[in-house]
């Protein structure tokens, strides 16, 4: 029986690459809010904390980058699934136990950055990932629907939060798990030890702590409706996989300009009143007020949209000569995502925990979106030059290797091939 081989370098789609760079920049700035612990507000001062421009600059980041990044991620995952169900139905193989040991893997990677860096998205999109398989035998106008669906049902599973709080117990019993994990591990009895403790504890004892922080983390998850929004943005990426829209964007590309057009008329309004509820009524959203259901509606009506606007772009762009040339500096971070991925954690914790070099609270949304852009840039160069030599990113290559259950190729032949 033929089993699903890996993809050749030849045949990978490079734009998917280049999006998948530019997803992860995007991460990055907005993971290091969470990795600098800034907070609006915070009487600390220092060189690295302006108020007024901290304030505008993170205005932006809600406006602009606020769920866009994942959501793309969310559409490259459901689309390199498709690519791979293709791939192997045109050679008349089987890829489902393939797919499900890669997840498998993926699970367990996930598992071992989640005590790195609790918010942590692998291990998260590991587990959805089960559910899209059985959903990928629908036809691509169910999976759209289902997908759209999917991706504006948090507007009205918070209404029904805010009508029977009750419904809400799942993210209760998950706080209360971690409260209780953080007393039984580290004898931590309040928010103000904890904080403490990340500001002066030892690696081991961020180690211990991130334990709890899983528990934290999937209650966050489920009490702002991620679990919709990302499956949603798979059975999306799914049909574009599926269907070659890329491959046949030509034919395409009226309704490319609709999507962006529609995305920005529609998401860029959307995403200044989530930017205003997100920096005022805060408070009002996690308290389940009427406030915070607005501040969903626009969530739902604007991060989604404005994000394939930025595919459309990026799509329109890469077929002109000087936009390809631009746009695939981003192709080998891309290629490496997950283990730029991960180094994106370890350097977050270095640079801000107290184990390392302590900036913790001291840094504003202005210099620490400076250092991500440095950080990526630094991450393009390392990219670039290691996939001179190699063929795979480090991480990337050991879940290859556990997927085919075989050694894959690492030094590439002085030809640029594989061996």
């Amino acid at each position: 029986m033929q089993t699903l081989a890996p993809v050749q370098a030849k045949e990978r789609e490079v734009f998917m690459d280049v999006l998948r760079g530019f997803a992860i920049l995007g991460i990055f700035i907005a993971n290091l809010n969470g990795f600098s612990w800034y907070r609006e507000g915070l009487p600390a001062s220092g060189p690295y904390l302006l108020p007024e421009a901290d304030r505008s600059m993170s205005f932006l980041h809600h406006m602009f980058i606020e769920g866009k990044f994942y959501s793309i991620f969310s559409l490259l995952f459901g689309w390199g699934i498709a690519l791979q169900f293709k791939r192997a139905a045109a050679n008349g193989i089987n890829a489902l136990p393939t797919v499900r040991r890669r997840l498998l893997f993926m699970l367990l990677l996930g598992a071992a950055h989640l005590l790195i860096w609790p918010g942590d998205i692998v291990f998260f999109y590991g587990l959805l990932a089960f559910l899209l398989l059985p959903l990928r035998k629908f036809s691509n106008k169910v999976l759209l629907i289902t997908g759209v669906i999917l991706v504006l049902s948090p507007i009205l599973l918070y209404w029904l939060k805010m009508t029977w709080p009750v419904l809400n117990y799942p993210s209760k019993l998950l706080i209360n798990t971690g409260i209780k994990v953080d007393g039984a591990i580290m004898n931590i009895k309040s928010e103000e030890e904890f904080l403490g403790l990340m500001k002066t504890g030892s690696w081991f004892d961020q180690l211990k702590m991130n334990i709890s922080g899983f528990f934290f983390r999937y209650q966050y998850l489920i009490f702002v409706s991620r679990v919709p929004k990302v499956l949603g943005m798979f059975l999306i990426g799914y049909v574009l996989g599926r269907s070659d829209f890329y491959k046949n964007i030509a034919q395409h590309r009226k309704l490319v300009y609709a999507i962006i057009i529609a995305g920005l008329l529609i998401g860029l309004p959307a995403n200044y009143f989530l930017a205003r509820q997100m920096q005022d009524h805060m408070g009002d959203y996690f308290g389940l007020k009427m406030n915070g259901w607005y501040q969903t509606i626009a969530y739902a009506l604007g991060v989604a949209p404005l994000a394939l606007a930025y595919v459309g772009l990026f799509m329109l762009s890469f077929q002109t000569v000087v936009g390809k040339k631009i746009l695939a500096v981003f192709a080998p971070a891309g290629k490496m995502a997950f283990s730029n991925y991960i180094m994106q954690s370890l350097i977050g914790n270095y640079v801000f925990l107290g184990a390392g070099l302590g900036y913790m609270w001291k840094v504003g949304p202005v210099y620490y979106t400076i250092f991500g852009v440095l950080v990526f840039i630094g991450q393009i160069i390392i990219s670039t030059a290691w996939l001179k030599y190699f063929n795979y990113g480090p991480v990337e290559w050991l879940w290859r290797s556990a997927t085919y259950k075989k050694w894959q190729p690492m030094k590439k032949r002085k030809d640029g091939q594989e061996r």
